[in-house]
Protein backbone atom coordinates (compact mmCIF):
# COMPACT_ATOMS: atom_id res chain seq x y z
CA UNK A 1 0.00 0.00 0.00
CA UNK A 2 2.74 2.39 1.05
CA UNK A 3 4.22 2.28 -3.18
CA UNK A 4 1.02 2.50 -4.14
CA UNK A 5 0.60 6.01 -2.12
CA UNK A 6 4.23 7.12 -3.38
CA UNK A 7 3.28 6.39 -6.86
CA UNK A 8 -0.05 8.07 -6.68
CA UNK A 9 2.07 10.90 -5.11
CA UNK A 10 4.50 11.63 -7.79
CA UNK A 11 7.27 9.17 -5.09
CA UNK A 12 9.52 5.86 -6.49
CA UNK A 13 9.15 3.22 -4.51
CA UNK A 14 12.27 2.05 -2.67
CA UNK A 15 14.19 -0.93 -3.64
CA UNK A 16 13.72 -4.12 -2.24
CA UNK A 17 16.75 -5.16 0.07
CA UNK A 18 18.86 -8.07 -2.01
CA UNK A 19 19.03 -11.36 0.07
CA UNK A 20 22.43 -12.22 0.63
CA UNK A 21 22.94 -15.48 -1.35
CA UNK A 22 23.31 -19.01 0.77
CA UNK A 23 26.95 -19.88 1.55
CA UNK A 24 28.17 -22.84 -0.55
CA UNK A 25 27.27 -26.93 0.78
CA UNK A 26 30.52 -28.01 1.66
CA UNK A 27 32.04 -30.57 -0.10
CA UNK A 28 31.43 -33.60 1.13
CA UNK A 29 34.60 -35.26 2.83
CA UNK A 30 36.16 -38.01 0.65
CA UNK A 31 35.68 -41.31 1.51
CA UNK A 32 38.93 -42.96 2.60
CA UNK A 33 41.12 -44.79 0.43
CA UNK A 34 40.65 -48.69 0.65
CA UNK A 35 44.37 -50.09 1.76
CA UNK A 36 44.76 -53.06 -0.76
CA UNK A 37 46.48 -55.26 1.88
CA UNK A 38 44.36 -54.91 5.04
CA UNK A 39 41.53 -55.79 2.51
CA UNK A 40 43.33 -58.64 1.84
CA UNK A 41 44.19 -59.60 5.09
CA UNK A 42 40.57 -59.71 6.24
CA UNK A 43 39.90 -61.35 2.89
CA UNK A 44 42.79 -64.27 4.10
CA UNK A 45 40.86 -64.02 7.06
CA UNK A 46 37.52 -65.20 5.65
CA UNK A 47 39.31 -67.66 3.73
CA UNK A 48 40.44 -69.55 7.19
CA UNK A 49 43.64 -67.54 8.07
CA UNK A 50 44.88 -66.11 11.23
CA UNK A 51 42.12 -67.85 13.60
CA UNK A 52 42.45 -66.05 17.15
CA UNK A 53 39.77 -67.50 18.94
CA UNK A 54 41.09 -71.44 17.37
CA UNK A 55 44.86 -70.88 17.38
CA UNK A 56 44.64 -71.80 13.76
CA UNK A 57 46.92 -70.57 12.10
CA UNK A 58 45.26 -71.87 8.80
CA UNK A 59 41.73 -74.04 9.36
CA UNK A 60 43.34 -77.59 10.17
CA UNK A 61 46.69 -76.36 11.52
CA UNK A 62 46.57 -75.24 15.19
CA UNK A 63 49.90 -73.32 16.93
CA UNK A 64 50.46 -74.08 20.73
CA UNK A 65 52.83 -73.02 22.79
CA UNK A 66 54.17 -76.58 23.05
CA UNK A 67 54.93 -76.91 19.15
CA UNK A 68 58.04 -75.93 17.77
CA UNK A 69 57.18 -74.48 14.38
CA UNK A 70 59.19 -73.96 11.41
CA UNK A 71 58.40 -71.45 8.83
CA UNK A 72 60.56 -72.69 5.77
CA UNK A 73 60.69 -69.21 3.13
CA UNK A 74 59.68 -66.75 6.27
CA UNK A 75 59.16 -63.61 4.13
CA UNK A 76 57.92 -60.87 5.62
CA UNK A 77 57.19 -62.96 8.61
CA UNK A 78 53.11 -62.63 8.74
CA UNK A 79 52.35 -66.29 8.78
CA UNK A 80 55.38 -67.02 12.04
CA UNK A 81 54.03 -63.70 13.75
CA UNK A 82 50.74 -65.25 14.64
CA UNK A 83 52.60 -68.12 15.30
CA UNK A 84 55.05 -66.23 17.96
CA UNK A 85 51.83 -65.18 19.89
CA UNK A 86 51.08 -68.46 20.19
CA UNK A 87 53.98 -69.19 22.47
CA UNK A 88 55.08 -71.00 20.18
CA UNK A 89 59.09 -72.01 19.86
CA UNK A 90 59.95 -70.63 16.34
CA UNK A 91 62.54 -71.54 13.92
CA UNK A 92 62.68 -68.82 10.54
CA UNK A 93 64.72 -69.88 7.72
CA UNK A 94 64.82 -68.03 4.33
CA UNK A 95 67.29 -67.31 1.48
CA UNK A 96 66.90 -63.57 1.78
CA UNK A 97 69.13 -62.36 4.91
CA UNK A 98 67.11 -58.79 5.09
CA UNK A 99 63.93 -60.63 5.53
CA UNK A 100 65.48 -62.95 8.20
CA UNK A 101 66.30 -59.85 10.22
CA UNK A 102 63.75 -57.91 9.70
CA UNK A 103 61.15 -60.80 10.76
CA UNK A 104 63.61 -61.63 13.72
CA UNK A 105 63.17 -57.82 14.89
CA UNK A 106 59.20 -58.15 13.76
CA UNK A 107 58.81 -61.56 16.40
CA UNK A 108 60.67 -59.01 19.21
CA UNK A 109 57.23 -58.06 20.56
CA UNK A 110 55.89 -61.79 20.73
CA UNK A 111 55.88 -63.88 23.59
CA UNK A 112 57.42 -66.62 21.44
CA UNK A 113 58.89 -69.76 23.30
CA UNK A 114 62.69 -68.62 21.23
CA UNK A 115 63.31 -67.83 18.10
CA UNK A 116 65.97 -69.47 16.00
CA UNK A 117 67.43 -67.60 12.25
CA UNK A 118 68.64 -69.24 9.58
CA UNK A 119 70.07 -67.41 5.52
CA UNK A 120 70.11 -70.51 3.54
CA UNK A 121 69.03 -71.62 0.80
CA UNK A 122 67.21 -75.22 1.95
CA UNK A 123 69.79 -77.67 0.28
CA UNK A 124 69.93 -79.25 2.88
CA UNK A 125 68.29 -77.56 5.72
CA UNK A 126 70.55 -76.76 8.75
CA UNK A 127 68.37 -78.08 10.68
CA UNK A 128 68.33 -81.52 12.59
CA UNK A 129 66.38 -84.49 11.92
CA UNK A 130 62.91 -84.52 14.15
CA UNK A 131 62.72 -80.64 15.04
CA UNK A 132 59.38 -79.62 14.30
CA UNK A 133 56.20 -80.59 15.39
CA UNK A 134 54.51 -77.73 12.91
CA UNK A 135 56.04 -77.12 9.14
CA UNK A 136 54.94 -74.01 7.38
CA UNK A 137 56.15 -73.13 3.63
CA UNK A 138 54.19 -70.72 2.21
CA UNK A 139 54.63 -69.75 -2.02
CA UNK A 140 57.80 -71.53 -1.95
CA UNK A 141 57.99 -74.74 -3.91
CA UNK A 142 56.99 -72.56 -7.36
CA UNK A 143 60.63 -70.93 -7.03
CA UNK A 144 63.03 -74.11 -6.13
CA UNK A 145 65.00 -75.67 -8.85
CA UNK A 146 64.08 -79.20 -6.69
CA UNK A 147 60.59 -79.49 -5.43
CA UNK A 148 61.44 -83.34 -4.28
CA UNK A 149 64.10 -82.50 -2.39
CA UNK A 150 62.93 -79.34 -1.13
CA UNK A 151 59.78 -81.31 0.40
CA UNK A 152 61.85 -83.91 1.17
CA UNK A 153 64.05 -81.89 3.87
CA UNK A 154 60.98 -80.17 5.40
CA UNK A 155 59.74 -84.18 6.06
CA UNK A 156 63.07 -84.72 7.29
CA UNK A 157 62.99 -81.93 9.85
CA UNK A 158 59.39 -83.15 11.30
CA UNK A 159 58.49 -84.71 14.01
CA UNK A 160 56.53 -88.26 13.79
CA UNK A 161 52.93 -86.88 13.00
CA UNK A 162 54.05 -83.15 12.54
CA UNK A 163 51.57 -81.28 11.01
CA UNK A 164 52.43 -79.13 7.82
CA UNK A 165 51.02 -76.24 6.20
CA UNK A 166 52.17 -75.80 2.49
CA UNK A 167 50.69 -73.15 -0.08
CA UNK A 168 51.81 -72.84 -3.67
CA UNK A 169 50.21 -70.62 -6.83
CA UNK A 170 46.88 -71.60 -8.20
CA UNK A 171 47.57 -72.85 -11.90
CA UNK A 172 43.84 -70.57 -12.65
CA UNK A 173 45.20 -67.13 -11.60
CA UNK A 174 48.79 -67.90 -13.01
CA UNK A 175 47.52 -69.17 -16.39
CA UNK A 176 45.41 -65.87 -16.63
CA UNK A 177 48.73 -63.97 -15.86
CA UNK A 178 50.51 -65.61 -18.42
CA UNK A 179 50.38 -62.87 -21.37
CA UNK A 180 50.14 -59.62 -19.43
CA UNK A 181 52.50 -60.26 -16.14
CA UNK A 182 56.07 -58.80 -16.35
CA UNK A 183 58.81 -61.39 -18.49
CA UNK A 184 60.68 -62.09 -15.16
CA UNK A 185 57.24 -63.04 -12.87
CA UNK A 186 57.62 -66.32 -14.32
CA UNK A 187 61.47 -66.44 -14.96
CA UNK A 188 64.10 -67.59 -11.88
CA UNK A 189 64.30 -66.50 -8.98
CA UNK A 190 60.44 -66.18 -9.52
CA UNK A 191 57.59 -68.51 -10.44
CA UNK A 192 59.65 -71.20 -12.37
CA UNK A 193 56.82 -73.87 -12.40
CA UNK A 194 53.27 -73.60 -12.60
CA UNK A 195 51.31 -76.42 -10.21
CA UNK A 196 48.32 -78.06 -10.92
CA UNK A 197 46.22 -79.20 -8.34
CA UNK A 198 46.70 -82.60 -8.74
CA UNK A 199 50.57 -81.71 -8.97
CA UNK A 200 50.57 -80.01 -5.60
CA UNK A 201 48.63 -83.37 -3.95
CA UNK A 202 51.19 -85.90 -5.66
CA UNK A 203 54.36 -83.90 -4.88
CA UNK A 204 52.86 -84.09 -1.48
CA UNK A 205 52.32 -87.61 -1.10
CA UNK A 206 55.26 -88.41 -3.06
CA UNK A 207 57.42 -86.90 0.15
CA UNK A 208 55.70 -89.27 2.42
CA UNK A 209 53.05 -87.09 3.89
CA UNK A 210 49.62 -87.79 4.26
CA UNK A 211 47.27 -85.30 2.79
CA UNK A 212 44.57 -83.81 5.21
CA UNK A 213 42.87 -81.23 3.34
CA UNK A 214 43.48 -79.31 0.30
CA UNK A 215 41.60 -75.95 -0.22
CA UNK A 216 41.97 -72.38 -2.25
CA UNK A 217 41.38 -69.05 -2.15
CA UNK A 218 42.38 -65.27 -3.28
CA UNK A 219 40.00 -64.37 -6.42
CA UNK A 220 40.61 -60.83 -4.82
CA UNK A 221 44.32 -60.90 -4.84
CA UNK A 222 43.95 -62.62 -8.32
CA UNK A 223 42.54 -59.98 -10.13
CA UNK A 224 44.38 -57.01 -7.80
CA UNK A 225 47.47 -58.76 -9.48
CA UNK A 226 45.89 -58.43 -13.41
CA UNK A 227 45.38 -55.22 -12.26
CA UNK A 228 48.93 -54.36 -11.27
CA UNK A 229 50.59 -55.34 -14.17
CA UNK A 230 48.75 -53.23 -16.25
CA UNK A 231 48.65 -50.21 -13.61
CA UNK A 232 52.28 -50.50 -13.94
CA UNK A 233 53.20 -48.86 -10.60
CA UNK A 234 55.58 -50.07 -7.88
CA UNK A 235 54.26 -52.93 -5.63
CA UNK A 236 55.00 -51.58 -2.30
CA UNK A 237 52.85 -48.18 -3.26
CA UNK A 238 49.96 -49.75 -5.51
CA UNK A 239 48.43 -46.15 -6.06
CA UNK A 240 46.32 -46.43 -8.86
CA UNK A 241 42.64 -45.88 -9.87
CA UNK A 242 42.59 -49.36 -11.78
CA UNK A 243 43.88 -51.03 -8.00
CA UNK A 244 41.88 -48.16 -5.77
CA UNK A 245 38.61 -48.81 -7.77
CA UNK A 246 39.14 -52.73 -7.69
CA UNK A 247 39.63 -52.27 -3.71
CA UNK A 248 37.08 -50.20 -3.27
CA UNK A 249 34.61 -53.03 -5.09
CA UNK A 250 35.43 -55.68 -3.54
CA UNK A 251 35.08 -54.07 0.07
CA UNK A 252 31.83 -53.50 -0.99
CA UNK A 253 31.45 -57.08 -1.50
CA UNK A 254 32.38 -58.06 1.55
CA UNK A 255 29.95 -55.93 3.27
CA UNK A 256 27.34 -57.01 1.35
CA UNK A 257 24.60 -59.22 2.70
CA UNK A 258 25.63 -62.17 0.81
CA UNK A 259 28.65 -60.85 0.26
CA UNK A 260 30.75 -64.01 1.93
CA UNK A 261 28.75 -66.50 0.17
CA UNK A 262 30.30 -64.41 -3.07
CA UNK A 263 33.60 -64.75 -2.16
CA UNK A 264 33.52 -68.55 -1.69
CA UNK A 265 31.97 -68.83 -5.06
CA UNK A 266 34.45 -66.84 -7.26
CA UNK A 267 37.86 -68.18 -4.80
CA UNK A 268 36.31 -71.75 -6.87
CA UNK A 269 36.63 -70.53 -9.76
CA UNK A 270 40.01 -68.08 -9.94
CA UNK A 271 42.39 -68.21 -6.92
CA UNK A 272 45.26 -66.91 -5.97
CA UNK A 273 47.01 -69.86 -4.11
CA UNK A 274 45.94 -73.50 -3.01
CA UNK A 275 46.50 -74.78 0.23
CA UNK A 276 47.32 -78.15 1.62
CA UNK A 277 47.55 -79.08 5.40
CA UNK A 278 49.37 -82.82 5.90
CA UNK A 279 50.84 -84.98 8.45
CA UNK A 280 54.18 -86.77 8.82
CA UNK A 281 53.11 -90.60 9.69
CA UNK A 282 54.00 -91.28 13.10
CA UNK A 283 56.85 -93.82 13.20
CA UNK A 284 56.19 -97.64 12.78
Amino acid sequence: MLSLLKKLAGGAAAPAAACPPAPPAPAPAPAPKVDPYMLGLRDAVLSGWFNQQTGELFTGFPVTAADTLLDVGCGDGGNVHFCATRGAHIIIADIDAAKVEATRLRLGDTIAASVECHVTDCAPLPIADQTATRVVSTEVIEHVDDPAQFLAELVRVGKPGALYLLSVPHPSSENLQKDIAAPEYFQKPNHVRIISEDQFKQMVGDAGLEVLSHSQYGFYWSLWMMLFWEAQVDLGSPDHPLLNHWAETWQAVLESPRGEQIKQALDGVVAKSQVIIARKPLAA
